[in-house]
């Protein structure tokens, strides 16, 4: 296992869970994401992301929801656990993502290579 991949694991570990509202995909948008994550996503066709993009949407949601939940990438897993990424209907989780973990997940972000999903 690579080093990148270690630290995903470990952010991944770090980001608490919470109870979304059943059906909401407001967060969901074009995200970037890095070559490490990417390539743990289905590949989608060229086609599949301008037509996702032009509805600000992510390529990867589908009629039921997020189609990659499991492997969605770190800025996903962000969203609604920090006071940077709230979740627009005020849900969250009883302890937020840590601010030092937040900070070297942003920083893992910049030190990597960053793909539109």
């Amino acid at each position: 296992m690579n080093s990148n991949s270690q630290k995903i694991r470990f952010f991944r570990s770090r980001i608490p869970a919470f109870e979304c509202v059943p059906g909401c995909h407001d967060c969901c948008g074009p995200v970037t994401t890095s070559s490490e994550e990417m390539a743990r996503l289905p590949r989608k066709s060229a086609a599949e992301h301008e037509a996702a993009l032009a509805s600000l949407s992510c390529p990867h949601l589908g009629d039921k929801g997020c189609q990659v939940y499991s492997e969605r990438p770190l800025i996903c897993r962000l969203f609604g656990t920090t006071a940077s990424l709230p979740c627009p209907h005020g849900r969250h989780p009883d302890t937020p993502t840590d601010p030092e973990i937040e900070m070297q997940i942003h920083q893992y972000m910049r030190a990597t290579r960053q793909v539109l999903v």
